[in-house]
């Protein structure tokens, strides 16, 4: 299938979602996002809705970076404020900074842009089968390794293999695709024998269990970088990628350098994704509360993010405020297999007696979305409302008292303001609305460090977790049966099924009422409070070009240039 133009081996779910389209059932952005997942290429997808394709991509070169900026000057550092971490094994990566210390040396198969539209990165182009059950990727040819080595199938399997081996305790094995070529061997998930083919060097073909859609996509969730085929953890000894740079220092709680690859064994290194202008790209380590600080000071040239506690002092700085809609959220999850959580009336007792929508505004004035104790946001293509959750303080009293709590219950929920202190206002806000329901609630505040080593084993925890592009996605990584990233031990065949069922769907009315259903199931299992869906803001000086914003906050330097 042609990755530019329309072709006669078009996928038949193509036609159908471009009868959709066409019907109005479906958005025609929507289409665009669909048709690109099933292999169109971007640029004719963009066509076939009768939109103009934007310029985040060179679709016309099947390339997943923005045309060059014909004003852009080669050369120059780029700055940027940003927790610099350990990198010891990106298939284990649990925050998006890391992968940033590493994106511009390892790369993914597939790149979601900020248009929310996936296209080929290493990866040439894709296939699906009509049943949505097999899937071949066709690699790019030419790409190097800065070893000098050819990048080829042997590589993705290898990652593959890797992702799926349960004593690694990679999160990978939660995503829809992944998790459809394992199964249950004495009590661990273990890779299928037969669900990875190796066609020939540049061609590799997965076989599921299930249908999946979102293939793609699940490619540029950021701890699916993809090493060399030698790869031994840890990364700073094993440094080795096929991107632009390559990393020189990684400081931890310091610095991270990385410096333009130009030469691999005494020969030029020409690079597969065209020009790229900066000479180096460094990353100095600011928590999230100091960042602006920096940038004000002029230290740095961008910031990963500053909070909306900072606006007003980011508004008073000269440089350019990014902000972006999300579904980034924080997740004050319990777990339903630790004491008084197994009881599910305590559960029920703590959601009831907290209004979200009052506690929107308290952390974030202007933007935002108020959660509703699942994992889906409104701005998901896959989003649909359930029923208002009306806040119940009686309600809450009568359940603990059936629960063996009349007078009261205390409970401690820990707080890492991994994002920065609007973490720990949004619990004093559920603190001050559980007194009501006779709940005392402590927070206790502990180092951001310290709260990741502890996020998927404290019964009570408020956890940050990054935009995806899909519903389907995060609710699959998060709450499915056994996988790494449950943090709420919530496990329920009902459903796994709908999740299943939703991924399967392409028709999207169809696939977000059973979203829904698999949305419901978690709020009524109350495994969560969601209080806020917050938008991410960021800021780069005016001598910083093309500096991208992205919902998820992946740096994706390549066409960035100083001026």
């Amino acid at each position: 299938m042609s990755t530019n133009e329309t072709s006669s081996k078009m996928h038949p779910k193509v036609r159908e979602a471009q009868e959709q389209m066409d019907s109005g059932r479906l958005s025609r952005r929507e289409f665009v996002r669909y048709a690109a997942l099933l292999g169109v290429g971007a640029g004719a997808a963009y066509a076939m809705a009768g939109l103009p394709s934007p310029a985040v991509a060179q679709d016309a070169a099947n390339l997943p970076f923005p045309a060059d900026d014909p004003n852009a000057k080669a050369g120059g550092i780029l700055k940027v404020a940003m927790q610099v971490q350990k990198i010891d094994d990106p298939a284990t990566f649990s925050w998006t900074q890391a992968s940033n210390q590493t994106r511009h040396m390892l790369e993914y198969l597939a790149m979601t842009g900020p248009d929310n539209v996936t296209r080929p990165m290493l990866a040439e182009r894709w296939e699906a089968s009509e049943d949505l059950k097999t899937w071949t990727f066709y690699l790019r040819k030419g790409v190097k390794w800065h070893n000098g080595d050819d990048f080829t199938a042997e590589d993705v399997k290898f990652n593959f293999e890797r992702w799926t081996n349960p004593d690694l305790g990679s999160s990978n094995i939660g995503l829809s695709s992944v998790s459809a070529m394992v199964e249950d061997k004495d009590g661990k998930k273990s890779l299928i024998d037969g669900a990875i083919e190796i066609v020939d060097d540049h061609t590799i073909r997965f076989n599921l269990t299930k249908p999946v859609l979102s293939f793609p996509e699940d490619m540029y969730n950021y701890p699916t970088a993809i090493v060399h085929r030698g790869f031994k953890p840890p990364l700073d000894n094993a440094i080795n990628g096929t991107g632009a740079y390559t990393i020189t220092e990684n400081v931890v709680g310091d610095r991270c350098i990385l410096k333009r690859v130009t030469e691999v064994g005494g020969q030029p290194f020409k690079y597969w994704g065209g020009t790229v202008f900066l000479d180096e790209i460094h990353y100095y380590n600011f928590d999230a509360d100091n960042q602006l600080t920096a940038f004000a000071g002029q230290s740095v040239d961008a910031i990963y993010d500053f909070g909306v506690e900072q606006m007003e002092l980011a508004k008073a700085i000269d440089g350019n405020i990014i902000a972006a809609r999300t579904a980034q959220c924080l997740c004050c999850r319990m777990r339903v297999d630790a004491e008084p959580f197994t009881d599910e009336r305590v559960r029920k007792a703590v959601t009831m007696a907290i209004d979200n929508a009052a506690i929107k505004p308290l952390v974030y004035p202007e933007g935002g979305d108020v959660g509703e104790n699942h994992h889906v946001a409104p701005v998901h293509p896959d989003y649909q409302a359930l029923a208002p959750l009306t806040r119940d303080v009686e309600g809450a009293k009568a359940l603990l008292a059936e629960a063996g709590h009349p007078d009261g219950i205390t409970l401690t929920i820990d707080v890492g303001n991994t994002d920065g202190p609007w973490h720990q206002t949004a619990a004093e806000a559920m603190r001050d609305q559980l007194k009501d329901a006779g709940i005392t609630l402590n927070i206790n505040v502990i180092p951001a460090s310290k709260y990741w080593e502890i996020w998927t084993k404290t019964p009570f925890g408020a956890t940050a977790w990054t935009h995806r592009p899909l519903g389907t996605m995060v609710m699959s990584l998060g709450y499915r049966t056994g996988v790494p990233w449950n943090e709420s031990g919530f496990a329920s065949p009902e459903f796994d099924a709908a999740l299943d069922e939703a991924e399967a769907t392409l028709d999207v009315e169809a696939r977000k009422g059973l979203l829904a259903k698999a949305s419901q199931i978690l709020q009524d299992a109350s495994v969560m409070v969601m209080p806020i869906w917050r938008p991410v803001y960021c800021m780069a000086s005016k001598s910083v070009n093309g500096y991208p914003g992205h919902p998820t906050q992946y740096h994706q330097f390549n066409k960035v240039w100083m001026s």
